[in-house]
C-alpha cells in the first residue's frame, strides 16, 4: 500500500468515528492511532527511542 491509501484509510475512520460517537471519540481513536504507529516504527526499528528523548530533553538537536 503507498502513503495515499494508508491516508485515506485514515481519515475515512476518523470521520466516521466523529460522525457517529462525537469529537471526544474522534480525539481518542486519533491518539491510539498515533500511538499504534509509533509502537509499530520502534518494533520495525524505524525509530530510534533513545535519539527521539535525547532531543526532548535538549540533549541534540533533530538535525
Amino acid at each position: 500500500m503507498n502513503a495515499s491509501v494508508i491516508g485515506a484509510g485514515v481519515a475515512a475512520v476518523l470521520a466516521l468515528t466523529w460522525i457517529a460517537f462525537g469529537f471526544w471519540a474522534f480525539v481518542l481513536v486519533a491518539v491510539a492511532m498515533l500511538i499504534g504507529a509509533a509502537v509499530g516504527r520502534i518494533i520495525d526499528g524505524r525509530l530510534d527511542v533513545r535519539a527521539l528523548a535525547d532531543v526532548f530533553r535538549g540533549r541534540r538537536s533533530s538535525s
